[in-house]
Protein backbone atom coordinates (compact mmCIF):
# COMPACT_ATOMS: atom_id res chain seq x y z
CA UNK A 1 0.00 0.00 0.00
CA UNK A 2 1.61 3.44 -1.08
CA UNK A 3 1.62 5.87 1.55
CA UNK A 4 -0.77 8.98 1.42
CA UNK A 5 0.08 12.19 -0.33
CA UNK A 6 1.06 14.85 2.34
CA UNK A 7 0.41 18.56 1.87
CA UNK A 8 1.93 21.01 3.04
CA UNK A 9 2.03 24.99 3.44
CA UNK A 10 5.39 26.19 3.60
CA UNK A 11 5.50 30.19 5.00
CA UNK A 12 8.06 32.85 4.26
CA UNK A 13 6.90 36.29 7.13
CA UNK A 14 7.98 38.81 8.59
CA UNK A 15 8.54 38.88 11.87
CA UNK A 16 5.57 40.88 13.15
CA UNK A 17 2.79 39.30 10.50
CA UNK A 18 -0.62 39.09 11.73
CA UNK A 19 -2.75 35.91 11.85
CA UNK A 20 -4.92 37.65 9.25
CA UNK A 21 -1.94 37.80 6.72
CA UNK A 22 -0.86 34.09 7.03
CA UNK A 23 -4.77 33.22 6.57
CA UNK A 24 -4.75 35.26 3.44
CA UNK A 25 -1.58 34.11 2.07
CA UNK A 26 -2.72 30.63 2.42
CA UNK A 27 -6.07 31.21 0.99
CA UNK A 28 -4.49 32.14 -1.95
CA UNK A 29 -2.00 29.40 -2.45
CA UNK A 30 -4.99 27.13 -1.63
CA UNK A 31 -7.24 28.65 -4.03
CA UNK A 32 -9.72 25.84 -2.32
CA UNK A 33 -8.58 22.83 -4.07
CA UNK A 34 -6.67 21.35 -1.47
CA UNK A 35 -6.56 20.43 2.43
CA UNK A 36 -3.20 21.10 4.41
CA UNK A 37 -1.89 18.62 6.30
CA UNK A 38 1.03 20.63 7.53
CA UNK A 39 2.67 24.10 7.75
CA UNK A 40 5.95 25.01 7.68
CA UNK A 41 8.47 27.75 7.79
CA UNK A 42 12.17 28.71 8.40
CA UNK A 43 13.16 27.71 12.08
CA UNK A 44 13.49 31.60 13.10
CA UNK A 45 10.26 31.85 11.79
CA UNK A 46 8.47 29.24 13.62
CA UNK A 47 7.64 31.50 16.43
CA UNK A 48 5.76 34.02 14.42
CA UNK A 49 3.36 31.25 12.09
CA UNK A 50 2.88 28.66 15.86
CA UNK A 51 -0.07 30.87 16.86
CA UNK A 52 -2.13 30.19 13.64
CA UNK A 53 -0.79 26.68 13.20
CA UNK A 54 -2.33 26.01 16.76
CA UNK A 55 -5.27 27.75 16.05
CA UNK A 56 -5.92 25.67 12.96
CA UNK A 57 -5.01 22.25 14.40
CA UNK A 58 -2.07 22.02 12.11
CA UNK A 59 1.53 20.67 13.13
CA UNK A 60 4.26 22.80 12.28
CA UNK A 61 7.59 22.49 10.98
CA UNK A 62 10.44 24.38 11.85
CA UNK A 63 12.90 24.08 8.60
CA UNK A 64 16.75 24.64 9.48
CA UNK A 65 18.42 27.45 7.21
CA UNK A 66 20.70 25.39 6.05
CA UNK A 67 18.42 22.80 4.86
CA UNK A 68 16.36 25.29 2.74
CA UNK A 69 19.60 27.07 1.56
CA UNK A 70 19.74 23.15 -0.58
CA UNK A 71 16.06 23.35 -1.88
CA UNK A 72 16.09 24.49 -6.04
CA UNK A 73 12.86 26.36 -5.91
CA UNK A 74 10.75 28.06 -9.09
CA UNK A 75 10.68 31.53 -7.57
CA UNK A 76 14.03 33.68 -7.01
CA UNK A 77 12.92 36.42 -4.52
CA UNK A 78 15.85 38.95 -4.62
CA UNK A 79 14.65 39.85 -0.85
CA UNK A 80 14.91 36.32 0.49
CA UNK A 81 17.83 35.94 -1.24
CA UNK A 82 19.68 38.80 0.25
CA UNK A 83 18.33 38.30 3.91
CA UNK A 84 18.35 34.52 4.03
CA UNK A 85 20.36 32.65 1.26
CA UNK A 86 17.12 31.30 0.16
CA UNK A 87 15.89 31.52 -3.41
CA UNK A 88 11.95 31.61 -1.70
CA UNK A 89 11.08 30.76 1.71
CA UNK A 90 7.97 29.57 1.27
CA UNK A 91 8.92 27.14 -1.85
CA UNK A 92 12.05 26.00 -0.12
CA UNK A 93 10.17 25.22 3.09
CA UNK A 94 7.00 23.90 1.88
CA UNK A 95 9.36 20.82 -0.13
CA UNK A 96 12.26 20.46 2.67
CA UNK A 97 9.24 19.60 5.08
CA UNK A 98 7.01 17.61 2.46
CA UNK A 99 10.12 15.23 1.88
CA UNK A 100 12.73 14.11 -0.29
CA UNK A 101 10.28 13.35 -3.33
CA UNK A 102 7.91 16.56 -2.96
CA UNK A 103 6.58 18.83 -5.52
CA UNK A 104 5.49 21.95 -5.85
CA UNK A 105 1.87 21.98 -6.46
CA UNK A 106 1.08 25.90 -5.75
CA UNK A 107 3.75 28.38 -6.26
CA UNK A 108 4.79 30.97 -4.20
CA UNK A 109 2.10 33.61 -3.49
CA UNK A 110 1.83 36.90 -1.49
CA UNK A 111 -0.72 37.96 1.05
CA UNK A 112 -2.52 41.59 -0.12
CA UNK A 113 -0.87 43.11 2.56
CA UNK A 114 2.93 41.78 1.28
CA UNK A 115 3.44 40.39 4.99
CA UNK A 116 3.20 36.78 4.02
CA UNK A 117 3.98 34.63 1.56
CA UNK A 118 2.90 30.55 0.49
CA UNK A 119 3.39 27.91 -1.35
CA UNK A 120 2.30 24.55 -1.10
CA UNK A 121 3.91 21.40 -1.77
CA UNK A 122 3.09 17.57 -1.93
CA UNK A 123 5.01 15.05 -0.56
CA UNK A 124 4.30 11.26 0.32
CA UNK A 125 3.14 10.72 4.12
Amino acid sequence: MEPAPVIVAGFGCRKDAPEASFADALARALDGRWDVDALATLTDKAEALRPFAQMRGLRLIAVAQDAAQQVDTATKSVHSQQTKSVDSVAEATALAAAGAKARLIAPRVVSADRMVTCAIAQGEG
